[in-house]
């Protein structure tokens, strides 16, 4: 994009009249969002094929290509032959046409990623802790970011298009699940945490609630885009989610929708009452069920691709997990008209597919007569949802349109 088009705000393209074309600027910038957009979700798209979908001329297509094209943004993928005619030339993603980096605050670690245009990670820092201090983790940023650009050309370098932060909301809240002292966990309420990161970050920042951001990943990058509306489960140290309606995210009235850890659920073993499932449904509850019986939980922060020394208590967890997720889930269906259950965590592939399987089968077990069928599968991305969905979030306010806007599939 020019640098004309990069001063073009989020508000102000909404503001635009576009349906009478009174601002010509925000007209051509939401229209190449918009064959961005169809470029991404289908893979590559040849230009006839855009035009059918967007109902846009094929001359405006042309220009269109042609200009994302001197930008960067797209490139020729190899001819494919049909029966008849000549070969169609159909477009991608340059990888390389934007980067964008992603930071990922949590309550036993943070991450660090440098990510391209299709969503590859191209380099990744770690670092974990007992609990987030404002300090330890700012150092973090500001070290990483130089160590992640090191290695940049100056051209690529001009290609970073922003930083996306990610978060829990009220970071400072469950000190006593976290095991921190109430006072450090406290200094957070007083940081401007986008302000803080700005001063050692040259690039544009967003800021997102965790669990949404990784939501918004697996919608554009992960296996579940092809489902219109489904309920997105993360769990991380604390059980959190996402909503998908209509193929776009819903981030809610206050960027809170999918809090799924405050969802009350029946307590265990039998025990009258309730509690929240992020008591029964997070990785917090396993780690201090290996520390009572004396198991280092180390492993469950430092690494999180294997768990296979975590034994019986490892299973247990996964069963109550399941017991709750499906409770919580009935009543998320029950509500709204979900056409998928995804799950995925900050934990191995394998415990995420044990996880789906236990949640099927416990869903199973429940009525659900006057309930339409819902699918409950794994997401796709895993630990890195949350880092990848705050790199994730430069691209949705520079780059990507909702996809359900001006698609007219034609028969």
């Amino acid at each position: 994009m020019t640098t004309e088009d990069s001063l073009i705000t989020a508000e102000q393209l909404r503001q635009a009249d576009l349906s009478r074309g009174s601002n010509q600027t925000a007209v051509r910038l939401y229209n190449e969002r918009l064959v961005l957009s169809l470029i991404r979700r289908q893979g590559s798209l040849p230009k006839a094929e855009i035009a059918r979908l967007t109902g846009l001329s094929a001359q405006t297509i042309s220009v269109i290509i042609k200009q994302l094209e001197a930008d960067g943004l797209v490139l020729k993928a190899a001819p494919t032959r049909g029966k008849v005619g000549q070969p169609s030339v159909p477009f991608v993603l340059n990888p390389d046409g934007v980067l964008s980096i992603g930071l990922k605050i949590g309550r036993r670690s943070s991450d660090l990623i440098l990510m391209d245009f299709v969503g590859q990670v191209r380099q990744a820092l770690h670092q974990t802790y007992a609990y987030p201090q404002p300090q330890q983790v700012l150092a973090f940023v500001e070290h990483g970011i130089a160590q992640l650009v090191a290695t940049l050309s100056v051209a690529q370098r001009a290609r970073i298009a922003g930083l996306g932060i990610v978060a829990p909301f009220e970071l400072w809240s469950w000190a006593e699940e976290v095991g921190a002292p109430p006072a450090v966990l406290a200094a957070w309420q007083s940081i401007d945490l986008a302000a803080a990161v700005a001063t050692v970050c040259p690039w544009p920042i967003e800021f997102c609630n965790d669990a949404t951001a990784a939501c918004a990943a697996e919608l554009m990058f992960g296996n579940s885009g092809h489902y219109a509306d489904f309920l997105y489960v993360f769990v991380g140290s604390f059980v959190g989610g996402g909503v998908v309606l209509n193929g776009s995210l819903y981030p809610g009235r206050t960027g809170n929708a999918g809090a799924l850890g405050s969802m009350p659920v029946p307590a265990p073993n039998g025990t009258p009452g309730w509690q929240q499932l992020i008591k029964r449904a997070s990785i917090y509850v396993l780690e201090q069920q290996l520390i009572t019986a004396g198991q280092d939980p180390a492993a469950l922060w430092q690494q999180p691709g294997d768990w296979s020394e975590l034994g019986p208590l490892l299973d247990r967890w996964i069963e109550d997990a399941a017991q709750s997720l499906a409770l919580a889930s009935l009543g998320a269906i029950s509500v709204i008209d979900f056409q998928a259950i995804v799950i995925d965590g900050a934990f191995p592939a394998s415990v995420r597919a044990k996880l789906v399987e236990r949640t099927k089968a416990a869903l199973a077990g429940h009525d659900r007569q006057g309930l339409s069928p819902v699918a409950v599968v794994p997401g796709s991305i895993g630990y890195s949802a949350r880092a990848i969905g705050g790199a994730s979030l430069p691209l949705l306010q520079r780059f990507v349109l909702d996809r359900a806007v001006l698609l007219k599939e034609r028969g």
